[in-house]
């Protein structure tokens, strides 16, 4: 490697201590990730979702540049009246259900959850936010008080009071939703064990239950938008419409931005609020994050509309649907999900780390769930072709033969 192991590790803080699975690359296009030495990767975790249309995408690195050569960052709390802004806004909202009227950008996920949050508390001035059990919405103090294990909140206590959790598609927990719940932060499909569809209507009747009590409904789409489960968000294909929506990851096509998008009635609540008791960010909106929004929007919208018109070899449903079919091995018990947004149980016995560093000696980048580590995931750029998801499976396949 050119840059030593030891050294990186010295001058550049790490999540984990050890990792057998050490990557530096020279550069990364599609849905391929080359390192110093020459090895080719397939990324099947497209940069934990923010590749949807490819890494480099050529669109998105032009809008950078172009945007570059204007200007690169100005003031962001209401001084200036940035175009990029203005477009980005503009644009999304001819995807989104009428309701959606507002954006407010910031950097990250994370800063979009606890946005989200604080709106919904200036709404309604209540105090309890209920979340999924095993689900995970950021690494701040707010998103680390709504986890349901106490293995990841105990070293950061004293945490948010007031926050209780319920299980996804258990009817029975939405009566803990009640008149004293300020927000209910959820997710259209569960993704902290593996992947979790809805059944039986549940998001409908989650969302009838908010309706019943007052209580605002956040709906975290920021691993699963932007395309990831066929449509533009995975909302759209069962029935029914949050009061705000938290975006990121995808949306800056490898560029850090993120949003939330709420009802008129809830932004106006935190519209126009002084900074210290509103919510703020330096970088919010960044003209440059925004230039590469747009045209990573454009290109997945584009993507999208051509798999409804039929002009591409596969859509994306399609795509994911190979995976579900053709993942098939003694070592695995069953592969779920929607789109290319799909999750590989393993039987149980198999070591999950083995198969890791099997996938990664094959050419294969891939990770586990945060919440199960026997759900292996299976998210590629949306843009991946027949060609490269044969040879995806191919090589998946043959890291479970070398076990």
């Amino acid at each position: 490697m050119a840059i030593n192991l030891a050294e990186f590790r010295k001058n550049v803080a790490q999540i984990s201590e050890i990792d057998p699975i050490i990557i530096e690359p020279k550069s990364a296009d599609g849905v391929w990730v080359e390192d110093v030495n020459g090895k080719k990767y397939i990324d099947m975790l497209s940069g934990i979702c923010v590749g949807n249309a490819g890494h480099k995408n050529p669109k998105v690195v032009q809008a950078v540049k172009e945007q570059c050569d204007e200007y690169m960052h100005v003031m962001v709390y209401g001084e200036f009246i940035q175009k990029p802004q203005m477009d980005y806004a503009l644009r999304i909202k001819e995807f989104l259900p009428r309701q959606l009227t507002q954006i407010f950008y910031v950097n990250s996920g994370s800063e979009a959850i606890e946005g989200a949050i604080k709106a919904a508390k200036l709404y309604n001035h209540r105090n309890k936010i209920i979340s999924y059990s095993n689900s995970y919405h950021g690494s701040t103090i707010g998103c680390v008080s709504m986890l349901s294990d106490d293995t990841f909140r105990r070293d950061f206590l004293p945490l948010l009071p007031c926050t209780d959790n319920i299980r996804f598609n258990n009817e029975e927990d939405l009566l803990k939703i009640d008149e004293d719940t300020c927000c209910v932060v959820a997710e259209t499909l569960a993704v902290g064990e593996g992947v979790q569809l809805p059944q039986n209507n549940y998001m409908q009747k989650l969302r009838k239950r908010c309706n019943d009590v007052g209580t605002v409904l956040i709906l975290d789409e920021i691993q699963t938008g932007f395309g990831r489960s066929g449509t533009l968000f995975a909302f759209e294909q069962f029935g029914f419409v949050p009061d705000i929506l938290c975006i990121a990851k995808a949306m800056g096509g490898g560029l850090p931005i993120g949003a939330f998008i709420g009802k008129e009635e809830i932004m106006q609540r935190l519209n126009n609020h002084h900074p210290l008791i509103g919510h703020a960010t330096t970088y919010g909106g960044n003209p440059v994050c925004l230039a590469a929004a747009l045209a990573q929007l454009n290109e997945i919208t584009d993507l999208l509309q051509k798999d409804v018109n039929g002009e591409n070899e596969l859509t994306v449903f399609e795509k994911g649907e190979i995976y579900r079919r053709k993942l098939k091995h003694k070592h695995i018990n069953k592969v779920v999900g929607l789109g290319l947004f799909n999750a590989i149980y393993l039987n149980e016995g198999v070591d999950w780390q083995k198969v890791l560093i099997s996938c990664f000696n094959n050419g294969i980048i891939t990770g586990t769930h945060l919440f199960n580590s026997n759900a292996i995931s299976i998210k590629p750029p949306l843009t991946i072709t027949k060609e490269e998801i044969n040879e995806s499976i191919s090589r998946i396949l043959k890291a479970f033969d070398e076990l």
